[in-house]
């Protein structure tokens, strides 16, 4: 007796995910409540599981979206029919075997029926050359990629070849040119929409500072040894902008706040959205309540979740609701750059890469690690007076990190 194993519902608003691949092959034994499957939707990846254990049979491929309730594969019961595959492998083995070794035997046959592979046959257009004037190497007879390589420098093979002039209309391009054609996942597809919708429908500017690391990094250098030793994580940059960005939004919470129909909705709490990338993409978990959290509460939250992004285990509730979000192109060495609003958030603030700048100090020159921020905002519900403060605020609480803890 078999049991059809079909897409589970993942949220009220997906209606269908991507096979992204096979955890198990056809035939295959497997346990009951043993991964076999991960899927993908347009928030999140997710693995699918034996509902009881027998012999795995396939029916979807990778690469096909399938709508909520279809059947992705099926388990038949008990576990005999797993060595079949392999003994069907064998055969092919031996099967494929067969020709490969009786092709030296073929070969002076089936040279004048040899036909070139398609790298070949393009090598041999782009350099002019008959193919029926190429001695193939191939099986059975068939005139290969390095046949053809070796055949435009050949003498012979250029005697061969009689070309017109006239006939030349374009420069050869040395070198192999190709191109590969891969089909968008599902979350790419939605994060295509999402970055074109907002583009469309917010009114997004973007205001620009610059901040002093120095007392960071002095705090970070004197510190990092003990914060580690006490709380078992690391002490980071994005702690103290976290921090930062839930003091500000209490001074001017409608950076915080989103358009919801024709109301705006202000929130009393900060759940802090922080970019993470991951190997399918990038993706924004949130740190919910923020606000209420320690500098070593919010590190050690900021770790769980890029684990989980870098393994794919986010859940869709871990990367829904956030108010705010923070993006770090600096770790991958931008200098500059205009982020886009997550939507339905109304601002997302930028950090981007320290570099040590020549900056006036008191009157003196003197050289000190600088970092841009740039603070994207929606001007439908945020005006450039509070964007400005907001991220003038965001500045004041990095160089002077005692204010973090003092809350002045």
């Amino acid at each position: 007796m078999s049991l059809e194993i079909k897409v589970p519902p993942v949220g009220e608003s997906i209606t269908e995910v991507t096979l992204s691949s096979w955890l198990k092959k056809d035939g295959d034994i497997v346990a009951m409540d043993e991964a076999i499957a991960e899927l993908e939707s347009d928030k999140a990846t997710f693995e699918l599981t034996a509902e009881k254990a027998g012999v795995l049979k396939t029916i979807a491929k990778e690469g096909d979206v399938l709508p909520i309730g279809a059947v992705v594969c099926s388990i038949e019961e008990g576990g005999a029919a797993a060595p079949a595959p392999k003994a069907e492998a064998a055969v092919a083995a031996k099967a494929e075997a067969a020709p490969i070794a009786a092709a030296p035997a073929q070969k002076n046959a089936t040279y004048a029926a040899g036909t070139p592979s398609p790298a070949a046959a393009k090598i041999l257009a782009e350099k002019g050359i008959d193919a029926a004037s190429v001695n193939g190497n191939g099986v059975g007879g068939r005139i290969t990629k390095e046949d053809a390589q070796k055949a435009s420098e050949s003498p012979q093979s250029a005697k061969s070849v009689s070309v017109a002039p006239a006939a030349i209309t374009a420069p050869v391009i040395a070198g192999e040119r190709g191109e590969k054609r891969e089909k968008m996942s599902s979350l790419r597809k939605t994060v295509a929409k999402r970055l074109v919708s907002v583009k469309n429908e917010t009114a997004m500017l973007t205001t620009f500072n610059e901040v002093d690391m120095s007392p960071i990094m002095e705090l970070r250098g004197k510190y990092k040894d003990k914060f580690k030793e006490k709380h078992g994580v690391g002490l980071g940059f994005m702690s103290f902008f976290t921090k930062a960005v839930t003091e500000a939004l209490k001074e001017w919470p409608s950076v915080g706040a989103r358009i919801e129909g024709d109301e705006i909705v202000y929130s009393n709490f900060a759940d802090v959205s922080i970019a993470v990338s991951a190997p399918k993409g990038l993706v924004v978990p949130v740190i919910r309540n923020a606000d209420t959290m320690s500098l070593a509460e919010i590190e050690k939250a900021i770790v769980a979740l890029a684990t989980k992004a870098r393994d794919n285990k986010l859940t869709i509730e871990e990367m829904t609701g956030g108010t705010f979000t923070i993006t770090n192109g600096g770790v991958f060495g931008s200098m500059l750059s205009t982020p886009i609003i997550n939507a339905p958030q109304s601002a997302i603030l930028g950090m981007h890469n320290i570099i040590e700048r020549p900056v006036a100090v008191n009157g003196q020159v003197v050289i000190r690690p600088m970092m841009y921020l740039a603070l994207s905002y929606d001007h439908r519900i945020v005006d450039g007076r509070e964007s400005v403060s907001f991220l003038v605020r965001v500045k004041q609480l990095l160089e002077d990190p005692s204010r973090l803890l003092l809350g002045v």
